[in-house]
């Protein structure tokens, strides 16, 4: 597989936490956790589970910045 996208961090799932339509995935890395929300349709079309070994493929169209 081959993609554009840079930002690859690999990690495990440590949740996930599904209704009909969306999941929400907490991915653990090196980097700390990241939640990601996806279809449950993709969650079942995966095969995705608690402890599978996965990457967390970010690409952010913009970052925003806040200062207190």
């Amino acid at each position: 597989m081959s993609t554009s996208i840079r930002n690859r961090l690999p990690g495990t799932i440590e949740k996930i936490v599904s209704d009909k339509v969306v999941s929400e995935l907490v991915i653990r890395t090196a980097a700390g956790e990241i939640t990601s929300i996806i279809t449950t349709g993709s969650v079942e079309r995966m095969n995705l589970k608690k402890g599978d070994k996965v990457f967390a493929v970010i690409k952010a169209t913009e970052v925003s910045v806040e200062k207190e």
